[in-house]
């Protein structure tokens, strides 16, 4: 079975300028993926980073600088405008994996998932991350080319490279997902 992440598509990391240039684009792909994933009945799990003010979840970058990000209940908190989000479960993660502190490899096996689909941002940093622990746990990755964004591509290219080499993991344009997604899987297939 297949489930789709959708990572921090929140204002605050759109904040930045290169990844700003293509939110609107990032937010449609992934709106694509939500849609399709929903007709064919497929989980997906909207994955957002928050944080408190009091420093108790901030990350050792942010201590040693000493300035907070994301902070819960904020306008940097919320989803950008027009992710398609309603009625869809969410998860709150602290550090750049998802699986890091969290519920999410219970919610993936409930689901009898066993592959995963990743659009969002960064690229190189929360999803990459996500993809590495996920094969820690077994589970296949596929990235959605055209719903990831990274706001350094050489790095994201770069990371990526690795995960899919030392890993066997896919970087698939939608197109191809979404056909994955209307396929049932074999031995399942549907009789007329």
């Amino acid at each position: 079975m297949i489930a789709v992440l959708i990572i921090d598509m929140q204002n605050a990391f759109f904040e930045d300028p290169v990844l700003s240039n293509c939110r609107e684009g990032v937010t449609i792909a992934c709106n694509e993926l939500i849609a399709a994933a929903q007709e064919r009945a497929t989980k997906v799990l909207l994955v957002k980073t928050e944080h408190e003010e009091d420093k108790s979840t901030w990350t050792l970058n942010m201590l040693e600088d000493d300035q907070g990000f994301i902070f819960r209940a904020t306008a940097q908190a919320q989803f950008v405008p027009g992710l398609a989000v309603k009625g869809l479960p969410q998860m709150v993660k602290t550090r750049d994996s998802a699986f890091l502190g969290t519920d999410l490899l219970l919610r993936l096996r409930n689901w009898n998932v066993d592959t995963i689909v990743l659009a969002g941002v960064s690229t190189h940093n929360c999803i990459a991350q996500t993809a590495a622990d996920a094969f820690g746990h077994n589970l296949r990755v596929i990235y959605a080319a055209e719903a990831t964004a990274s706001e350094n591509p050489k790095a994201a290219a770069a990371v990526q490279e690795i995960l899919c080499r030392e890993y066997r993991q896919q970087i698939l344009p939608i197109a191809e997902i979404i056909n994955r997604l209307m396929t049932p899987p074999k031995g399942q297939e549907v009789l007329s």
